[in-house]
């Protein structure tokens, strides 16, 4: 058995020797990425379980041992861990968990030790706690992150991109149910299955599998001649994603009869990386670090494009729109020193998908978020100036608010859709009366 050992402010380290024998625990949030990205873990030797619990006793775990001020996501993901934990599922001797750590100034940054001081409160201080970040936060000597490994996962990223816009095109049309989920699951299987066998990431592999992708997904049997209401969702990256966090949302959309969209993790990501080039125009900073970042910055870029290049070859398809266009979209409405969270990235995706024809949006807002409180529900008269056809409901997500509430204001937003679809339907070249109205629900 490993022996446990501290760093000189006492934190519980993960060794070499837990490497070989630990099983890592860590949450959900976006379902076919991480299950991909797992995969990733497992190819360095790491034992990866990916929590996928769900349930009331979630948020109550969680508020046992965080304060419910605290932000949402910081109350489930620690609830998830610790119900993981309660479970009796792994030997805790030998179990440890992992989070991210951004290193910004949202408060995610400090949902490590939120973490650490629940689980010393639950008797569980000698579970050790790996931090996954870049910057440089925290170092253990059983767990490192290496440019193979971050070139793998960005791979699993723009897989899990790419198989979640396609999906989420089909799946609505669908003549043979549940075909557009099984070609997800399918391929998640391959692509986890290359990147553990070493290859799956290079441009040259990534082009030959998504231009694969795409043309299974023309192949399927679709029928759209039915129009459908188009629901983009933006909002904080975990209750925008997780199933967990926003109450299983996009399935709720589908079953209102709805063709969904999410804005993929990777523009997420290039915002992060384009904020520290930002950071140094802004208030200067260390040229070599900007020339690194800049490297990291061309190499996302690359692989965007080779997204959307795949996506483009299938016209049936829409693809996602370029970082540097969606970037541009917020010029003149918000600064780009405004990036605390998703900070304008937020703004930006609403303007975004109001412009690809999602204009009709629901911005999912945890508690205490108060970067999307400000970028989020607070930007969206400007962006109703910018866009008239806008339709946007902000929905807040703690563990007081009830998923019948959020789900009858998403449906007053959904009838206003419906009858501006109508009125587009009926009258195409004149304006639907009701385009750009605001949703207003006490």
């Amino acid at each position: 058995m490993a022996k446990l050992q501290y760093d000189k402010t006492g934190r519980l380290l993960f060794t070499k020797e837990m490497k070989k024998e630990y099983t890592i625990l860590f949450p959900m949030m976006a379902p076919i990425h991480f299950n991909i990205i797992k995969d990733v873990f497992t190819h360095y030797g790491y034992k990866a379980v990916l929590l996928e619990t769900t349930g009331p006793q979630i948020a109550q775990t969680g508020l046992k041992y965080v304060h419910n001020d605290t932000c949402y996501p910081a109350i489930l993901v620690i609830g998830q861990m610790i119900d993981a934990l309660n479970s009796g599922k792994y030997d805790l001797d030998h179990t440890a968990l992992m989070i991210t750590q951004t290193g910004g100034g949202c408060r995610a940054s400090n949902y490590i030790h939120l973490l650490r001081k629940a689980l010393k409160k639950a008797g569980y201080e000698k579970v050790p706690v790996i931090s996954l970040n870049i910057s440089g936060l925290e170092k253990n000597s059983g767990f490192h992150i290496t440019l193979p490994m971050i070139r793998r996962v960005v791979a699993a990223v723009v897989y899990g991109d790419e198989l979640m816009l396609l999906r989420n095109q089909c799946k609505p049309y669908e003549i043979i149910a549940g075909e557009s989920d099984r070609l997800v699951s399918r391929w998640s299987q391959q692509l986890a299955k290359e990147l553990n066998s070493g290859s799956g990431y290079s441009a040259k592999d990534l082009e030959r599998n998504m231009n694969k992708i795409v043309d299974d997904f023309a192949k399927l049997n679709l029928n759209h001649t039915k129009k459908k209401v188009k629901v983009g969702v933006v909002g904080e990256i975990y209750v925008k994603y997780a199933p967990l966090g926003n109450n299983c949302l996009e399935e709720f959309l589908e079953s209102q009869d709805c063709e969904v969209c999410l804005p993929g993790i990777l523009g997420f990501a290039m915002f992060k990386v384009d904020n520290r080039l930002e950071d140094i125009k802004l208030y200067g900073g260390n040229p070599l670090k900007y020339a690194a970042v800049s490297a990291l910055m061309k190499y996302c870029t690359k692989i965007e494009s080779i997204l959307i290049a795949a996506v483009k070859r299938q016209p049936k398809f829409l693809p996602p729109s370029p970082y540097a266009h969606t970037k541009e979209l917020v010029k003149g409405v918000i600064g780009y020193g405004d990036k605390m969270g998703e900070g304008w990235l937020l703004t930006a995706e609403m303007l975004e998908l109001a412009e690809s024809g999602y204009e009709n949006i629901v911005c999912t807002q945890p508690f205490g978020c108060l970067p999307n409180h400000i970028c989020g529900k607070g930007m969206i008269r400007k962006i109703k100036e910018r866009n008239p056809k806008a339709n946007i409901v902000a929905i807040d997500y703690d563990p007081g608010a009830t998923r019948v509430n959020q789900e009858n204001r998403i449906k007053l937003m959904l009838s206003v859709a419906r009858e501006n679809l109508q009125q587009a339907e009926t009258v195409p070249d004149q304006k639907p009366a009701d385009a750009g109205k605001a949703v207003s629900v006490k």
